[in-house]
């Protein structure tokens, strides 16, 4: 029993799955005692500054992130040390770039985002780029490696530390919307300093980078920058639009509540699929072209499962979720007749969808085609920016922006079954035969476990 423990417990899949369990347990608990402390303006600006700093990180790290975990599948040593290096100085440079933007458009536009509820994302995000940099770029060299153990405790640490401190504001301190910022930032730069110290970052190998590294990387993250860019627009596009619509500040507060909750059911898919990747990558790079399909309808097929059992608990309970998070405040609110439980279990049928169609991006790159998967990345974009202007301005309808996620989703699964299907036969009805396959494994497994325990 001890040995299957072990084994479970060092497992990549299970270790990924706990990093991303308590990164998001402690963010989802976290969000709530802001909700719940904050006036509803003051919570706007911190869904607006983590938003807005979802988007420039995707720029930042964009570049490199994809790229460097499929080309070190199966490096050399020296080779993976070249890679890392590269990796690092391209970081910097890139932080350099963002930031100076930020700057100068906050001295070009100083009335305008002075007044508006981005002041605090310009103000303060600058430094935290800077601070948090070794921190996430010690999670991109720990996936590319697959030490899922230190991610583990990366996340423990920066996400447990912030938590602690919301607890303490929440009952104690009731500090300001600035002051939760700058501990934000001094726990980033807390989180940083350790990965430093145990060169986790991978800061001391830039001297080993060459031009060759750094082609290689920049040439794969011209399109992966823009897929992972799109990709988190896809998530914060919405907000954003909203923000700036004649619904204002207070529903953007508000529909941050559905789109949290349906963080709970891509907890799963974050974790499985940056273990799919590194081995569907190195399984191209290995010309095993049946096995890049392997594992892409197994993954695709066992995570379409999970996520139907939690779609289907969150549109059943979606009332209970808005109170447990945020209380009876905004499941009350009146602003514009926004209905924030019909939006709740609108996205729990998006989840539904969210595996497959993440899984073809994850196909895509893996097999060296991230211009494939910037394309696909656009076309949902584009029809998700068009979807959300209809509905705000046409439909006068929040709902609505939420049911234009279901179809840019939609339209992605079929945009990237396309191309793939132009490098391997995939269908739907094969991805559930090798869902149920995985199941019945495993429940066979359990059962022969059980019986070897009786018979002990």
């Amino acid at each position: 029993m001890k040995k299957l423990l072990h084994k479970i417990i060092k497992e990549d899949n299970f270790l990924s799955l706990s990093g991303n369990l308590i990164i998001a347990f402690l963010g989802f608990c976290g969000f709530a005692l802001l909700a719940r402390s904050l006036e509803t303006e003051e919570f706007a600006q911190w869904v607006l500054f983590i938003s807005g700093g979802s988007l420039v990180e995707m720029l930042r790290y964009g570049i490199t992130n994809n790229g460097l975990v499929r080309f070190l599948s199966g490096a050399s040593a020296e080779r993976r040390d070249q890679f890392i290096g590269a990796n690092v100085i391209i970081s910097v440079l890139a932080t350099i770039v963002i930031a100076l933007i930020l700057i100068a458009f906050k001295q070009i536009f100083s009335n305008t985002i002075a007044n508006s509820s981005y002041a605090l994302f310009f103000n303060w995000y600058p430094i935290l780029a800077f601070v948090n940099l070794p921190f996430n770029n010690a999670l991109v060299v720990q996936q590319a490696k697959m030490k899922y153990d230190k991610i583990l405790i990366i996340k423990a640490i920066n996400s447990g530390l912030f938590f602690s401190f919301l607890v303490m504001n929440t009952f104690y301190l009731e500090r300001s919307i600035l002051d939760i910022i700058l501990v934000f930032i001094g726990i980033n730069a807390f989180t940083s300093l350790i990965c430093i110290l145990k060169s986790w970052d991978g800061i001391t190998l830039f001297r080993r980078a060459n031009k060759s590294t750094f082609k290689t990387l920049l040439n794969f993250g011209k399109y992966s920058t823009f897929t992972l860019i799109g990709t988190n627009l896809l998530r914060n596009a919405d907000i954003f639009i909203i923000s700036i619509s004649p619904f204002g500040d207070v529903a953007v507060a508000l529909f941050s509540i559905p789109l949290k909750l349906t963080e709970i059911q891509q907890i799963p898919l974050r974790s499985f699929t940056a273990t799919a990747f590194p081995k569907m990558s190195k399984a191209s790079l290995e010309m095993k072209t049946e096995k890049v399909k392997a594992l892409f309808e197994v993954y695709s097929g066992a995570l379409t499962y999970m996520f139907f059992a939690l779609s289907l608990i969150t549109f059943v309970f979606a009332k209970e979720f808005v109170i447990l998070i945020s209380g009876y405040q905004y499941l009350e609110s009146s602003v514009m007749s926004i209905d924030i439980v019909s939006i709740v279990r609108i996205l729990s049928v998006y989840g539904v969808l969210l595996p497959i169609d993440r899984m073809t991006g994850i196909g895509l790159d893996s097999i060296n085609k991230p211009q494939i998967n910037a394309l696909k990345v656009l076309i949902m974009l584009s029809a998700n920016i068009i979807g959300d202007f209809i509905a705000i301005y046409i439909f006068k309808s929040i709902e609505m922006v939420a049911v234009s996620t279901l179809v840019f989703t939609s339209l992605g699964i079929v945009v990237g079954f396309h191309f793939l299907n132009k490098n391997f036969s995939i269908s739907l009805l094969e991805i559930f035969k090798q869902g149920n396959s995985f199941y019945k494994s495993l429940w066979l497994q359990f059962k022969a476990f059980r019986s070897k325990q009786a018979t002990i």
